[in-house]
């Protein structure tokens, strides 16, 4: 009897990495876009090397940021390790961004004419065990009556199109501002950062789909944090972002339950 075609083989890295232990405090960090791995199977998509370490493969030290505040805020961090161009954690697998054929302007020849079945795979391998682990997680903080703020760490390419974007970092929201609007007074007071207020980009329920499915369904505040990756491409730069968010997420934190 055939076995059932597989996307990742046994000896290859789950699409889930996790950080600490699950617990009370009342933070859950995720990553959608931590890590660039490609499978196996997948080849390298077509692309060069230089073009799989691009941004347009994952967020440029957002992993090491997440790693680092998870840390911080004693928080358990739920990290998704492969590249964005195999399948968008960040989109809903109905939309056709879910696995690009094409990235800026960079073709991507491994996500051409792909079947039913192909595609199926890395919703069902990647996809799926990613958003069904933090699921869990949103779960037993439920039935624990543990207050929970879902905090999702990005980063995005300080320019664009040839275009420089000014943002050192920006806060992200849809539905529910608090926590942003929270972050981005107490950004003010920082020195010297040029904060976007839903830029460099905006959530919503056409080009999201963790903050809209895992947050704003179950009615709990969010951040979503976006860190431009010239300023978290090394350890440095990571650690300096990372104790920042972290402290003035506490803040935040703080100022909402009081609100």
């Amino acid at each position: 009897m055939n076995e059932p075609a597989l996307l990742l083989h046994h000896d290859e890295p789950s699409a889930v990495a996790t950080l600490g232990q699950p617990n009370d405090t009342p933070f859950l960090l995720v990553c959608d876009h931590a890590g660039s791995l490609i499978p196996r199977r997948l080849g390298t998509l077509g692309l060069a090397e230089a073009e799989r370490r691009r941004h347009i493969a994952w967020d440029i030290g957002a992993a090491g940021v997440a790693r680092r505040m998870a840390a911080r805020l004693s928080a358990f961090a739920i990290l998704q390790t492969y590249s964005r161009l195999v399948i968008d954690c960040n989109r809903s697998p109905e939309v056709p961004t879910s696995i690009a054929t094409r990235s800026e302007d960079t073709e991507i020849p491994g996500n051409r004419d792909l079947s039913p079945a192909d595609r199926a795979l890395r919703v069902v391998e990647i996809f799926r065990p990613y958003h069904d682990h933090i699921a869990a997680e949103l779960d037993r903080r439920a039935e624990a009556g543990i207050p929970t703020a879902l905090v999702a760490v990005h980063s995005f390419t300080p320019i664009y199109r040839g275009v420089a974007r000014p943002w050192h970092t920006g806060m992200l929201y849809n539905r529910d501002p608090r926590i942003a609007h929270a972050m981005m007074r107490l950004l003010a007071q920082e020195d010297g950062l040029v904060v976007g207020d839903n830029q460099p980009y905006a959530v919503s329920d056409e080009s999201d789909y963790t903050i809209p499915v895992h947050a704003e369904r179950r009615g709990l505040p969010y951040a979503e944090i976006e860190i431009r990756q010239d300023l978290i491409d090394d350890d440095a730069g990571q650690e300096i972002w990372a104790e920042r968010m972290a402290r003035l997420l506490t803040a935040a934190w703080h100022q909402i339950q009081k609100a």
